[in-house]
């Protein structure tokens, strides 16, 4: 993969974080058990909203989380033993394998 990693630290502990921050780091670490192989995220900014964390497993499947800002969505992905892409790049975002379910919910039909 281009671009470069940061690696989690492996002794870092989900203690510092708080309320739904802290819930996160358990989610993301069981939609990665669930899947193939190891993830990546991806922390994008979402104004007074916080952060959104995008984690791409091996085998092209997706989830997301959101955090109460920037630096908690890094100490999520830390405690959960994520590594943080710099951001979106054409490999990364050619990983994702949508499902059937996706595209239908991307389309906005509902259905």
């Amino acid at each position: 993969m281009t671009g470069t990693l940061s690696d989690p630290d492996p002794d870092s502990a989900d203690g510092a974080l708080v309320g739904s921050d802290r819930a996160q780091v358990a989610r993301l670490r069981d939609f990665l058990s669930g899947h193939t192989g190891e993830g990546v995220a991806v922390i994008s900014y979402l104004g007074r909203v916080g952060a959104r964390i995008v984690v791409i497993a091996e085998d092209g499947a997706f989830g997301d989380a959101v955090a109460s800002s920037v630096a908690a969505a890094n100490e999520i992905c830390a405690a959960a033993g994520i590594p943080v892409a710099d951001g979106w790049n054409r490999e990364l975002s050619g990983q994702i394998k949508p499902s059937a379910e996706d595209r239908r919910r991307m389309a906005g039909t509902g259905r």
